[in-house]
């Protein structure tokens, strides 16, 4: 299903004069053929657009830099049909700022073997066209993905739109703006960091704005604003009527509902899709917003508690990732250990702002009183999280670089009720342990915010980091601490020799 209509993923084959007309007239009509079979695929989730063939340098350079230069293009598919002269391609993939996949496959499945002959050789070359080609990537130092299979392979389209998916992501980061309302909590270390090292690797912006001008535009929001909300959240969840009845809970009631339109009309006038805030700066606003913040989240926007911009700006990158996708991505926190039972568990939610796209059912809406920073009575929505695999991300700046940090886990379903647990919540296995998983996150310098997805996949965050060139270590049910640790100072020195540091 194409659910990123507006962007396109260009298809550029590679090939030669040497074969004269009659074969790249074949070769043009195969690379169509493919497009279009591609194109049908209800997997592939971005639209492929065919480029034609390309024959010479000054071929190749010309649709490089129209890829660079074109906005709806997200990257670039690339196939040699034939076999392309790598030489050709040094000058054009050496100013490529798009990602690209190498698909290497051949147009037909079988070979005809009572026919072939060297007519269908020279014309079937990919076995060896595609090896020159990525001896040329590779010798240029170019980190790009490779798939292997034929064209109309299930396997090959998932792991095509796997590919497509990060590099709608790479994208997504370039477009974003993350709005900080108040700084980061003071004397935390983790949610700090270089903002201008951020912008040069991932391309987001990320701003400051003072409360008062949130103030303003909470302040604006219209009573007739106010009362569509409301009706939205009756009719969205479950809830006490009561909440809308009684005199003073209804007050509660259009605080938040003004919240949330105050915000979201703020962030739309800054171009923001992403923001922070913290419970010690809530100045004007009085108090820490939840059900806004939640639905916020659920509308695509990211968000990181107490100032952290980094979680904030991969919440809403994980979540255009992951549109069209069954299940969930919220911002999240590792907040409490279950000990002693089959299995070590953790407790993941937060003071407030746990995205209902992870809900296992209708969430509940009530008011709470919350305490931590500042006492005031706020909506929430309650609720816990689907059962089934899911990834916890964690991206820290290590000082000279960037560390995306994965933890494979298993969500289930907590083995009795919480009637006293006024927050959102998830409960899940770490792989292979919590023990292990645990030590492991700790050694390599893991925040205790994460992004916490049950939608995307490890592939698509490996080919996200690779597009971006930073590192991902991930923590799987193959993990032990001695050999992570050891990754951990491999990736070290090579992040630092290729950096040119």
């Amino acid at each position: 299903m194409k659910v990123f209509n507006e962007k396109q993923i260009w298809f550029v084959t590679g090939s030669q004069h040497l074969y004269g007309p009659q074969v790249l007239q074949q070769v043009a009509q195969d690379s169509a053929a493919i497009v279009a079979g591609l194109n049908k695929s209800d997997t592939i989730s971005v639209p492929m657009v065919e480029k034609g063939i390309v024959k010479t340098s000054d071929e190749i350079q010309g649709v490089c830099r129209a890829a660079n230069n074109d906005p709806n293009c997200v990257g670039l598919v690339l196939w040699m049909h034939t076999f392309s002269p790598a030489k050709m391609w040094i000058a054009g993939l050496s100013q490529l700022n798009k990602p690209f996949l190498h698909l290497h496959t051949q147009f037909n499945a079988q070979l005809p073997w009572d026919s072939i002959d060297m007519d269908f050789m020279n014309l079937h070359q990919s076995a060896h066209g595609d090896r020159e080609f990525g001896f040329i990537g590779t010798r240029l130092g170019i980190d790009r993905k490779v798939v292997v299979g034929h064209w109309e392979s299930p396997q090959v389209h998932s792991e095509i739109d796997s590919w497509c998916r990060a590099a709608i992501g790479t994208q997504a980061g370039h477009d974003l703006k993350v709005a900080r309302f108040g700084d980061n909590m003071r004397n935390v270390a983790v949610t700090e960091g270089n903002k201008v090292s951020a912008q040069i690797q991932f391309g987001y912006e990320v701003n400051a704005y003072g409360l008062g001008e949130l103030t303003e535009a909470v302040n604006a929001v219209s009573a007739g604003e106010v009362s569509s909300l409301l009706d939205e959240y009756a009719s969205a969840y479950q809830m006490d009527q009561k909440l809308l009845q009684d005199p003073e809970l209804l007050k509660i009631m259009q605080r938040e509902a003004r919240l949330e339109a105050g915000m979201e009309s703020f962030l739309k006038s800054v171009g923001a899709s992403a923001f922070t805030n913290t419970f010690e700066n809530l100045t004007g606003i009085d108090t820490l917003p939840g059900l806004a913040t939640q639905r916020l989240m659920a509308k695509g926007y990211g968000y990181g508690g107490e100032g952290d911009w980094k979680t904030s700006a991969m919440t809403h990158i994980m979540k255009m990732m992951a549109k069209g996708l069954p299940g969930g991505t919220s911002f999240m926190e590792d907040y409490t250990y279950n000990f002693g039972g089959p299995r070590d568990q953790v407790l993941g939610a937060h003071m407030l702002e746990v995205c209902p796209s992870i809900a296992a059912e209708k969430p509940r809406l009530e008011i709470h009183t919350h305490t931590i920073g500042i006492r005031s009575e706020v909506p929430r929505l309650l609720f816990s999280g689907q059962q089934g695999e899911a990834l916890a991300v964690s991206v820290i700046d290590l000082g000279n670089r960037f560390r995306m940090l994965v933890n494979k886990v298993d969500a289930v379903t907590p083995p009795a009720d919480l009637p006293k647990l006024p927050v959102a919540h998830a409960l899940w296995e770490p792989r292979p342990n919590l023990q292990t998983a645990a030590a492991s996150w700790i050694h390599a310098g893991g925040a205790h915010h994460t992004v916490y997805t049950q939608a995307l996949s490890l592939d698509s965050l490996g080919d996200y980091a690779d597009m971006l060139g930073i590192e991902m270590s991930v923590i799987d049910e193959s993990t032990n601490v001695r050999s992570f640790k050891n990754e951990l100072k491999s990736n070290s020195v090579y992040y630092r020799m290729n950096s040119g540091i």
